[in-house]
């Protein structure tokens, strides 16, 4: 079975938002992507029901892991403040909307888990069902042994995707910065240039 981190990162991009493929897209692909990875056995049959809980266990992941505002370009110094002030109300409304849909989304859909005392001594969830059921609760449990701070989900929205921050700060916001990170960055350049042209024509005195 993968490590914790592995594991919560492979299932959160078992949907590429992106090119809009799920690998979960029937109860058997999630019956063989979970046998693949030990979590269930070559028996366990998934239904309609377990396939909804696994895309809602899914989603709800990538909404926790976007647990911070997405990263945005700062005016720059030849900004205007009339500029400032209307690009900082745009940024603030649209992190209010996406703090509000991750806030709806992260809400871990309820799967049968046993806490236990592990060989250490200190509690640990289990699983109580087997079989596909169990497989997925084995997915939620691994969120409490994964290294929570260090899992996210790339900050440019057309993205998602999923990954492990190695940076000793911790401060990716992207899964690509040769690619996420310059379409986010060309895009808020674009925005502002816009702006700065809004701005001149409405102060253009007419005659």
């Amino acid at each position: 079975m993968p490590l914790p981190t592995e594991l919560v990162r492979d299932f959160v991009n078992t949907f590429d938002v992106e090119a809009q493929a799920d690998e979960l897209s029937s109860p058997a692909d999630l019956a063989l992507w979970l046998r693949e990875r030990g979590l269930a056995g070559p028996r366990d049959r998934a239904s309609d029901d377990d396939l909804h809980t696994a895309h809602a266990l899914r989603e709800a992941l990538r909404a926790a892991l976007g647990r911070g505002p997405a990263q945005h370009e700062r005016p720059t110094e030849q900004e205007r403040p009339a500029e400032q002030r209307r690009a900082t109300e745009q940024r603030r409304a649209a992190e209010q909307r996406r703090a509000a849909e991750r806030q709806r989304l992260a809400e871990l859909p309820p799967l049968p888990l046993l806490v236990t005392l592990g060989p250490d001594g200190g509690p640990r969830l289990i699983p109580a069902d087997g079989g596909v059921a169990g497989g997925l609760a084995r997915i939620a449990a691994a969120v409490v042994a994964a290294s929570w701070d260090r899992l996210k989900v790339c900050a440019e929205e057309t993205c998602q995707w999923a990954f492990i921050d190695s940076s000793k700060n911790r401060s990716r916001s992207w899964c690509s910065m040769r690619v996420c990170g310059n379409r986010t960055k060309t895009r808020a350049y674009r925005a502002r240039k816009r702006g700065s042209r809004r701005l001149q024509g409405s102060n253009t005195d007419t005659v």
